[in-house]
Formats: structure tokens, C-alpha cells, sequence
């Protein structure tokens, strides 16, 4: 990990790895001279000398506006509009950018990526703890172990995992939300449902397969802090907390 805490913005480095974009079963880019770019904290994107595009699988959009000029995505029948960005000015000239979501699978090196190319300025450990964590909502306790696993992010809330066997399961339902991390991998929700007919939505999440250097919380469930009220040690740091002392609200 770099000495540095987080780059100045805008800002641009090479990457060593081979970097290859999947999109309607061909490789648009595949290259070893990619750059990560950075426009804000934690999120670099890669960006691409446009020599490094199979320049067929390109279609102009529109005229150029002299800064920029956007190409739709064209394989066979699947196309993706305005997904590359090619610039002819300001900090990423000479340089194009491939829109994240619009490619089908990206690959560092032969291992599959999501969201956003990991930060490597940015840390995430899982470790395993013996604090007294306790869950409630409206006074229903919904979680009690001696037993959960902190997983400290850069920057970001520490979240508590807890294993299943301490939750209390019978409350829970399955929701339809889902989310994605380039450093955990695919997270499922639950709903809360109360005896007294409290709905909380998405409040609860876990992972049914988390990206290795998260393996330790796979299986584990996480309560959202912010929403609910939860106890360490017998001190208050969720919802109530924040709601009384104003405390700044982090996503997971």
C-alpha cells in the first residue's frame, strides 16, 4: 500500500496490470498501458490511449466539440450510446474513457472486477472481535454475540458483522435489493418485520460469496448503524446516537 493517503484530484498514474474490457463477447480494449484516473476520492476509473480501442467496434455519436468526442458502443446487434469519452483537452487529454456499467465483464489480469477499479490507496480489514454488540428496533432486540467481525474501510463507518446463529432470523424477509463493491463483492438485503407490524426495508445485508480479502463476513449479517439502534459494549452508536448528537451518516 502506498505511503500517500489519497491523491490530489484530478489525477492520473499508470497501471502495471493488463486491463481488458468484455462487451458482446469481444475484448474492446485489452492493454497493458492503461492509466487509473481519479475525479474524486476513492473512485479512479481506467483510462485508455485511444490507439488501445478497436477502433471498429467505435461509432461517432455526434460532431465533436473540440473537447470531447463520443462514440456509441457497437458489437453485432448490442450497442451501448455515449459509452466512450474521448478527450482532446483539460487533464485527460489524449485520453479516452470507457463508461464502467456499459461493458459486460472487466478483467485485471484473468480476475473479473466490479463497480470500479479498486483505489489503491484505499484499505479494507476484516477482524475478528469479542465486543458485546446488541441490535434493536422499537425496544425488539434483533441481534446479540459476543462473536462479530469489524470491517474497517478508509475513510468509512466500521461495520459489524454478525453471525447468523445470533441473529434473531425469524424477523427477517428477504428483500429484491441488491448492491454492488469492488472490495466485497454482491450484497443481499433484508427487511425488518416487527410483531407489531413495522416495516424496516433493506436494513440488513450480507454476503452469499464476498470477494477473497472480505472472505471473512461471507455468511455474516451487518445491521444498518444509522437506522437501527445498536449497543457495543453496552454504549449507544447507531440510529438513537445519531439522531440525538447529529452524528455524520456513511454508507456502507
Amino acid at each position: 500500500m502506498s505511503v500517500l493517503f489519497s491523491p490530489p484530484l484530478p489525477h492520473l498514474e499508470d497501471s502495471p496490470k493488463r486491463i481488458r474490457a468484455l462487451f458482446g463477447g469481444e475484448y474492446i480494449v485489452d492493454t497493458t498501458q492503461a492509466k487509473l484516473g481519479w475525479t474524486k476520492k476513492w473512485y479512479p476509473y481506467y483510462y485508455f490511449k485511444p490507439s488501445d480501442l478497436k477502433s471498429k467496434y467505435l461509432v461517432q455519436k455526434a460532431k465533436s466539440d473540440g473537447k470531447t468526442t463520443t462514440y456509441d458502443l457497437v458489437v453485432g446487434d448490442k450497442k451501448a450510446e455515449g459509452a466512450i469519452t474521448e478527450y482532446h483537452d483539460g487533464f485527460f487529454r489524449g485520453l479516452a474513457l470507457i463508461e464502467f456499467g456499459a461493458i459486460d465483464r472487466w478483467f485485471e489480469e484473468e480476475k473479473q472486477i466490479f463497480v470500479h477499479p479498486k483505489d489503491p490507496y484505499k484499505r479494507v480489514d476484516v477482524l475478528q472481535s469479542s465486543r458485546h454488540v446488541r441490535v434493536e428496533l422499537n425496544g425488539v432486540e434483533l441481534a446479540n454475540t459476543t462473536k462479530p467481525r469489524l470491517l474497517f474501510e478508509t475513510l468509512l463507518r466500521t461495520r459489524t458483522y454478525i453471525p447468523p446463529t445470533d441473529v434473531n432470523l425469524g424477523l427477517l424477509r428477504p428483500s429484491t435489493y441488491t448492491t454492488e463493491c469492488p472490495y466485497k463483492g454482491v450484497a443481499n438485503y433484508y427487511d425488518v418485520h416487527l410483531p407489531d407490524g413495522t416495516v424496516a426495508k433493506n436494513v440488513v445485508w450480507w454476503y452469499r460469496t464476498a470477494q477473497p480479502e472480505c472472505a471473512e463476513i461471507e455468511g455474516f449479517l451487518a445491521f444498518y448503524d444509522e437506522k437501527l439502534d445498536v449497543f457495543v459494549d453496552g454504549e449507544l452508536v447507531g440510529k438513537a446516537k445519531i439522531e440525538t448528537f447529529g452524528l455524520k451518516s456513511l454508507e456502507n
